[in-house]
């Protein structure tokens, strides 16, 4: 089982100077203490323009500094943006394999489209149109950052001329892909593609089996074709994640930023927004159901504790349920709503000392007991793949250095 942190850069009004700055500082103070505390990853996504519940517009940022900050812990685009419209191909492929030599090859690549119509207004995309267009735009990032050079496209969503798309990433053949998945369809896509499945749904383990068998049935059969390179056969899930010694505090400590989290998933695509103006926060506030100390006294009263938020031990049971589910990864959401830095920090200190070490000394048995299975499967899957084709060196194209030269060119054929 690996481990990783999450990123939206949450942040409730109201706001007052500087707290921008702190957020964004505090997290790259929380994913040092990750990296020195053996976390294995640090993921970010993509969000434009959702006040209160993300701030993350520029992800490549955020993790370039990450990367120069740590040594060992892996930094993810969970997820990039990948239709044209929001990054072009292109500018995507070459900031990837920045960001990939900056890590020394730490970087993974996770591939999104946008859900609400905050985003995909704003940049005039077609909602009906997204998922295509994304991978359509995630296929050919690949082929940028591998072919040398990249022979030239022409899609439904971008076309773009033959160029040499430099830098190369310094892993091969890239960065490993995923995708951003909210349901059981998007799971089966993710496996069709032969991408990581990155699930940012809050799942219990019998939920999350189903998904996992859904995903490793279809990398196993003749209905993945992969869009990348490799593939890469990871399934990871997104959990809440408050840990102290006493569970109530644990509780008062995560559990209002945790169901904020899961409040402004639903209300952003669901209600109408005024930009400059959100009430968020101060909504969802509005509709808790419960309070921290009427979820404790229910907490008490039941047998299961195992969600995420709790003491070291709930948190044991809680991961061993997505172990024995097929979860490859489980993926903390300790930065949310109001969360206090310091609680997050505890939080991490506690559940490294405590819980990581045993599911840490598993993993190279399970990882290789898990790739000596996949390993003709997936070799299958690569030879099921349309690549596309390079260009022999004569038929390169001369780029003329000037409109006279192209004009003269032109001329002479």
């Amino acid at each position: 089982m690996r481990f990783g942190v999450f990123y939206e850069h949450q942040l409730p009004r109201p706001w007052n100077k500087g707290d921008e700055a702190k957020l964004f500082h505090d997290a790259l103070e929380q994913v040092q203490l990750a990296d020195r505390l053996g976390y294995d990853y640090a993921w970010e996504v993509e969000h434009h323009f959702l006040e209160e519940y993300s701030h993350s517009s520029s992800p490549e940022v955020f993790l370039a500094a990450c990367a120069a900050l740590t040594k060992n812990i892996r930094v993810g685009h969970g997820i990039r943006q990948v239709i044209p419209n929001y990054n072009h191909p292109a500018r995507t492929a070459e900031g990837l394999a920045t960001l990939d030599i900056i890590s020394r090859g730490r970087l993974d690549f996770g591939i999104g489209e946008g859900a609400t119509r905050l985003e995909l207004g704003g940049f005039g995309i077609p909602a009906r149109d997204k998922r295509a267009l994304a991978i359509e735009a995630a296929e050919q990032i690949a082929n940028m950052m591998v072919m040398d050079p990249y022979p030239g496209y022409e899609g439904a969503g971008f076309s773009f001329p033959c160029r040499n798309v430099v830098p190369k990433p310094m892993q091969s053949p890239h960065p490993p892909m995923w995708m951003a998945c909210t349901n059981r369809d998007t799971i089966k896509v993710a496996a069709s593609i032969g991408v990581g499945a990155l699930a940012f749904s809050f799942l219990d383990p019998e939920e999350a089996k189903t998904w996992a068998d859904i995903y490793y049935g279809i990398i196993k059969s003749e209905d993945c074709k992969p869009i990348g390179h490799a593939v890469n056969a990871n399934l990871a899930m997104v959990s809440n994640f408050s840990v102290h010694p006493d569970r109530d505090e644990a509780i008062r400590r995560g559990q209002e930023g945790f169901e904020f989290f899961s409040y402004a998933i639903n209300a952003l695509v669901a209600h109408d927004a005024v930009p400059g103006r959100s009430t968020l926060f101060a909504d969802f506030q509005k509709s808790r159901a419960a309070s921290d100390e009427e979820i404790i006294a229910a907490r008490k009263a039941s047998s299961r504790n195992a969600n995420g938020i709790g003491t070291p031990a709930d948190i044991r049971e809680h991961i061993q349920g997505f172990q024995a589910a097929g979860v490859d990864q489980v993926i903390f959401l300790q930065q949310a709503g109001r969360n206090k830095h310091e609680h997050i920090c505890e939080a991490l200190e506690l559940f490294a000392a405590e819980v990581m070490p045993a599911f840490k000394a598993e993993v190279a048995e399970r990882e290789a007991r898990k790739a000596a299975d996949l390993a003709p499967y997936l070799e299958a899957a690569m030879a099921r793949k349309t690549w596309m084709k390079p260009l022999a060196d004569a038929d390169i194209p001369i780029v003329p250095a000037s409109r006279q030269k192209a004009q003269v060119n032109e001329a002479a054929r």
